[in-house]
């Protein structure tokens, strides 16, 4: 089923910070996050850059979700402990393999 992917680039010297700020499903809140999954990378080739990827059903769903005052607040935190802008790719999914032979999309 095709979706949306958000894939969030940031730079920093602080990662153990950003992690002590919590999971954003964990933060608590009035609704429910609306991703499917995130996945937090470092890249090995860039010490100090990261990329979280982040899974949704919509476009809409990542619109709701980064609607939500919990994932404003974690934003805003996570941006001051940053070495630079954060970046986001908004990328709508084509087709997805999962590599058992049903692909999706």
């Amino acid at each position: 089923m095709p979706g949306f992917v958000q894939i969030i680039e940031f730079r920093t010297s602080r990662i153990e910070e950003i992690e002590e700020l919590g999971r954003p499903s964990r933060t608590g809140g009035s609704t429910p996050a609306t991703f499917r999954s995130i996945v937090a990378t470092a890249d090995r080739d860039h010490p100090g850059t990261y990329f979280t990827i982040v899974e949704f059903d919509s476009f809409d769903s990542a619109m709701e979700n980064s609607g939500r005052p919990e994932t404003s607040e974690f934003a805003s935190k996570m941006a001051k402990l940053c070495d630079g802008p954060v970046i986001f790719h908004n990328l709508d999914v084509l087709w997805e393999d999962t590599g058992n032979g049903a692909d999706h999309g």
